[in-house]
């Protein structure tokens, strides 16, 4: 069955079953109540979070709906867990599509906060996202898949270098080495370990993932700075975010393509790999040829001298007779992933982030990652 059909289907499922349901009880819905719906329906929560009826002692609060309503927050855009629970109070439609039948059913604040613990130690909205991706992409052949990293600021310090206990060896000269000095062996690159063949969850264990003070140069050329982390997104072509990875603002956007490169790997099969020219490293190309996959990355002029002033000329030189690369056509799919990037910071949490540490930022991130998904998922047919 094609993803036109296997959605067709399950819209019609919740258009022609839930809606007339939670009208029939409830009362109208709006969009966002439509949406949440949709998105809620498709996570299949339920099948992820455990249930406590029938034990033995104090009940724990119903932690799938929970979970449910922190998708809602997401999707509302709600910046504090206390907006959420006021929403809650208030908007009876939204209080049964979270699971809360009455006001009195709403757990406290303390509670909405420990069971978010408990979410982002088993990295449940992540594991909703892949399981969602998989269902929907998983024996289809996609064909550009664009990568790209952005800011997230935290409201938390950034951590602070560590310092050696031993004491510091002088610098030596610049030059060639003194007859008989040995100079000490060079630590090899990053990415070029992660070529040689490293797992996944050792690339993974690698990556730093504290709070750091990150700097990019932006459009404009100007530079700019933010204390917090960095989510490496890759996307797909109809703007759904398919894998993410976080990790410390300081670490560079192409530290992390040949893990998020085999991640997406796993979950999909795709044509091309779309990057800037902050990926355009000798491994990585190497690493997407690997897959089977063709790299269009643009070109960074820092190692040939000169090769600035000649790509621009080409350029001219193409504009001036109107021709265009194919590969150039292709680049230009990789807004996709500017507009992932600007859909979760503007409408579902990206840029609200008020927990601290790199678990419970990944949660709140992929929360909205997750509605991000859906939703664009469900715009495919419609």
């Amino acid at each position: 069955m094609s993803l036109r059909e296997t959605l067709s289907s399950f819209l019609c499922r919740i258009q022609g079953e839930l809606f007339p349901i939670l009208r029939e009880e409830v009362g109208p819905l709006t969009v966002k109540h439509q949406q949440i719906a949709t998105v809620l329906e498709m996570s299949r929560i339920e099948a992820f979070v455990p249930h406590w009826r029938g034990l033995c002692g104090r009940p724990l609060a119903e932690r799938a709906a929970l979970a449910r309503a922190f998708v809602a927050k997401a999707g509302l855009n709600l910046p504090t867990t206390r907006m959420l629970i006021d929403q809650l109070h208030t908007d009876r439609m939204l209080r049964h599509l979270c699971g809360f039948g009455r006001r009195s059913e709403i757990p406290s604040e303390a509670t909405f906060s420990r069971a978010f613990a408990e979410f982002a130690a088993s990295e449940l909205a992540s594991k909703l996202h892949e399981t969602l991706i998989r269902d929907t992409h998983g024996d289809r052949l996609v064909g550009h898949v664009s990568r790209d990293a952005t800011a997230i600021e935290a409201a938390e310090r950034p951590r602070k270098t560590e310092q050696s206990s031993e004491p510091t060896k002088p610098k030596r000269k610049r030059g060639r080495p003194r007859k008989g000095e040995e100079l000490p062996p060079k630590q090899p690159r990053r990415i070029a370990m992660q070529a040689a063949g490293m797992s996944l969850s050792a690339m993974l264990a690698d990556l730093p993932r504290y709070c750091a003070v990150g700097a990019k140069r932006n459009a404009k050329g100007h530079q700019e700075t933010w204390i917090g982390y960095k989510l490496h997104i890759d996307t797909i072509d109809g703007d759904i975010p398919v894998s993410c990875v976080l990790t410390a603002a300081s670490v560079h956007d192409s530290q992390v393509a040949i893990p998020l490169a085999v991640i997406t790997n796993a979950r999909i099969t795709n044509c091309y790999d779309l990057m800037d020219s902050a990926y355009d490293v000798l491994e990585i190309h190497a690493h997407s040829r690997s897959l089977g996959h063709v790299p269009i990355i643009d070109t960074h002029p820092r190692r040939v001298p000169g090769l600035k002033d000649e790509l621009a000329q080409e350029a001219m030189r193409q504009a001036l007779v109107g021709h265009r690369m194919a590969q150039d056509l292709r680049y230009n799919e990789r807004s996709a992933a500017e507009r992932v990037n600007s859909n979760l910071k503007g409408n579902h949490g990206g840029s609200t982030v008020r927990v601290r540490g790199a678990a419970k930022v990944m949660c709140h991130l992929m929360f909205g990652i997750l509605v991000v998904a859906a939703l664009q998922i469900v715009r495919l047919i419609v």
